[in-house]
């Protein structure tokens, strides 16, 4: 049985999750998060060290202004009043994706949070808040252009060591909840190779059993990344 590295989710349908049970969307959000936990959890005790989370796309923005705010104040709350939990559970943090039109306080938590864990050793949780694969794969070339780097040199290795995740493995498996059938952005560069599972359930509702049969099924699948 193949180790898994990394795993990546896609954890949509909070705001469905809060409607179908009666809940006010905002409510959806705060169970999302909870779930996040919950599903980190479960990853590290099977072994897998990488997690990437889509926490707030640059689509995001387009969403209602009291929304937008509460999902700010969620992922400052993540960063600051929660920095015991990732130590207790030996976590490190990093976040991916532009600081551009986040709000100061998020960008200091951000700053001390990912100071704060980077000595953690069981394993790495990537937050990707105001991200977009593409925007990641532009501000990965502007970052080769800034060191002068010539014409000849740019290959996929050049431009893997200069995109948010650089230094990890790309991700073995994709996960998007909530019964859409695509990546909406997600890791463009890094998911070129991973196995992709798309999961009925909303986000809130995802469960153990549902990451194990993932597991499973991933270890059941033939990857020839391109050969016979």
């Amino acid at each position: 049985m193949e180790q898994i590295k990394h795993i990546a989710f896609i954890m949509d349908g909070n705001r469905r999750w809060a409607k179908s049970h009666g809940l006010p969307s905002l409510e959806g959000h705060r169970r999302g998060y909870n779930k996040m936990k919950e599903v980190g959890d479960w990853c590290i005790a099977r072994g897998i060290k990488h997690i990437t989370v889509y926490a707030f796309s640059t689509e995001n923005w387009k969403r209602s202004k009291t929304e937008v705010d509460y999902l700010m104040r969620l992922l400052e709350n993540a960063l600051t009043k929660e920095l015991n939990e990732f130590h207790k559970r030996g976590i490190q943090l990093k976040v991916i994706g532009s600081r551009e039109r986040l709000p100061k306080s998020v960008i200091k938590a951000i700053d001390n949070a990912e100071v704060e864990t980077a000595k953690n050793t069981k394993g790495i949780l990537n937050m990707a808040i105001n991200y977009g694969g593409r925007l990641e794969i532009v501000a990965a070339v502007k970052k080769i252009v800034n060191q002068k780097k010539s014409s000849k040199s740019v290959d996929e290795d050049l431009i893997s060591k200069n995109i948010w995740t650089a230094g990890q493995p790309d991700p073995d498996i994709v996960v998007r909840t909530s019964g859409e059938h695509r990546l909406s952005g997600f890791l463009t560069w890094q998911s070129v190779y991973s196995e992709l599972f798309f999961i009925k359930h909303h986000w809130p509702g995802f469960t153990e059993k549902d990451l194990d049969n993932i597991l499973n099924d991933y270890n059941n699948r033939n990857r020839r990344f391109g050969g016979n």
